[in-house]
């Protein structure tokens, strides 16, 4: 008797096992048809999303004819960045917020020459001061921030190629609302201050230590050159400073290894910034996207007088021919500097002895009632070739009676090569401390083998001050 579920269902005969094979092949056919189709859709709308991003990050940059040759598709890159005074844009209650005032004129405040290895593995920063005495294609000699105003980005491009023998590859502009702008995408940053600073000029009143503040605060922090005696030169490593935690920031909030929080970020910025026309955005940013901030270097162009005095009366400083020479060189061939160019670094200090004064960092202060003597002893040192940090500070005390160089134990080598210029001093351990303290008594202040001091005539100062160069990751504040 037949079974009736057998009759319903009866077993595969031969003549059906291919039917069934079949369909299986036809199932899986399908299956890898919609995961194609998935990946194919998924792939398109990301080529679209990277297209629209590229367009739209290319089409809200302001753009300028900076007569330069554009980003190579290959090879180094050198980009020309300006950071310039204008208040353009600005309604006048974020004039007084920002505390820029409101001049017409139109100079370059800051100057970098940013170069970018052919290999893309790492960067090189060269601050360019602003009253860096040059010559100006069709103006003669002139501080080379006078060029943006006689000539615009144009100008600026031919006479920094000039100064340095190097192709300006591609020219970024950058006011003042830009740089609060892209503080405030990123959420804020962190700066260091190793002493309080209350500044009327540019509305900076903050504490010793690190703060984490907005682009307002940070745009003031940037700008201000009246809290040092060596004004615009520590501006400059301010600025570094600035850049260089810029960068922690945006490596560790993730802002450039992710494409949704990179657009965003992008969208908020670009359009306060101006560039050159052939500027490729979006390749620049995939080339270097991997540079980690320790292959990233600062360094300030080799001054050989730190206040010349031009023919017209103007205070200025001169570039030290031949180091710039070698420095502008290695540039150009596309090679590194010597390993050990640096001074000390902000990490665990050695107690090995300093291969040179260059690795000495000292910071300088005036415990006395002696105008200028901060100012005047750590142009002495520079000139001797010590690694000076910052100069032109004032201790909370003016009657220390004798000079006194505290020293981080770990640095006792760094501190008796000090003390070898400065006899009359007396010696402290300090734990807790960062470098070499200096501070300047009624006693014991005379620097030893130091240069006579520049005169005000035209000639250039005798002393030189020696290339530091230092990695983002050093000079970040942490």
């Amino acid at each position: 008797m037949t079974d009736p579920a057998q009759a319903q269902h009866p077993p595969a005969g031969p003549r059906q096992v291919p039917r069934l094979t079949a369909t299986r092949k036809a199932r899986r056919n399908r299956l890898r048809l919609l995961v194609l189709t998935i990946t194919s859709a998924l792939t398109l709308v990301a080529a679209t999303g990277a297209w629209a991003l590229t367009s739209y990050v290319s089409g809200s940059l302001g753009r300028v004819d900076a007569g330069t040759t554009g980003t190579p598709s290959s090879g180094p890159v050198n980009i020309l960045v300006a950071g310039i005074d204008t208040r353009s844009g600005l309604t006048r209650k974020e004039e007084i917020e920002l505390h820029v005032g409101n001049d017409v004129g139109l100079n370059s405040d800051t100057l970098m020459l940013v170069h970018i290895a052919a290999s893309h593995d790492s960067v090189r920063v060269v601050s360019l001061p602003r009253d860096s005495w040059v010559s100006i294609p069709g103006h003669g000699m002139n501080k080379i921030n006078a060029a943006l105003g006689f000539g615009g980005p144009a100008l600026m491009v031919r006479t920094v190629e000039q100064a340095t023998g190097l192709v300006v590859n591609d020219y970024v502009e950058v006011d003042f609302l830009a740089f609060v702008k892209v503080i405030d995408a990123l959420g804020g940053v962190n700066i260091c201050l190793p002493f309080a600073v209350d500044d009327s000029y540019t509305g900076l009143h903050l504490s010793a230590g690190e703060h984490h503040v907005d682009g307002v605060t940070a745009l003031k922090f940037a700008r201000d050159r009246h809290s040092f005696a060596l004004s615009d030169l520590t501006r400059i490593k301010d600025q570094q400073q600035l850049l260089s935690s810029m960068l922690a920031e945006a490596t560790n909030s993730g802002v450039l290894a992710n494409p949704f929080r990179l657009q965003s970020f992008l969208s908020s910025v670009t359009a306060a910034f101006t560039v050159d026309k052939g500027f490729n955005v979006i390749r620049l940013a995939d080339e270097v996207r991997g540079i980690r901030s320790q292959n990233i270097t600062f360094t300030t162009v080799p001054l050989a007088s730190l206040n010349y005095v031009t023919p017209t009366g103007q205070a200025a400083v001169l570039w030290n021919k031949p180091a710039a020479a070698a420095l502008f060189a290695q540039l150009r061939n596309d090679t590194q500097p010597p390993r050990h160019s640096g001074h000390a670094s902000h990490r665990r200090p050695s107690s090995k002895r300093s291969s040179s004064r260059a690795q000495v960092s000292v910071d300088v202060y005036n415990g006395t009632l002696i105008s200028g003597l901060s100012a005047s002893t750590g142009r002495e040192l520079a000139g001797l070739g010590f690694g000076l940090h910052r100069a032109g500070l004032n201790w909370p005390h003016h009657n220390v009676a004798r000079t006194l160089i505290q020293y981080p134990p770990a640095q006792a080598a760094d501190a008796r090569l000090l003390h070898a210029v400065l006899p009359g001093a007396s010696l402290q351990a300090v734990r807790g401390l960062a470098r070499i303290r200096l501070v300047l008594g009624t006693a014991g202040h005379a620097v030893t083998g130091a240069r006579p001091a520049a005169t005000t005539t035209g000639t250039a100062a005798t002393t030189a001050v020696p290339v530091q160069q230092r990695t983002a990751a050093q000079d970040a504040c942490r």
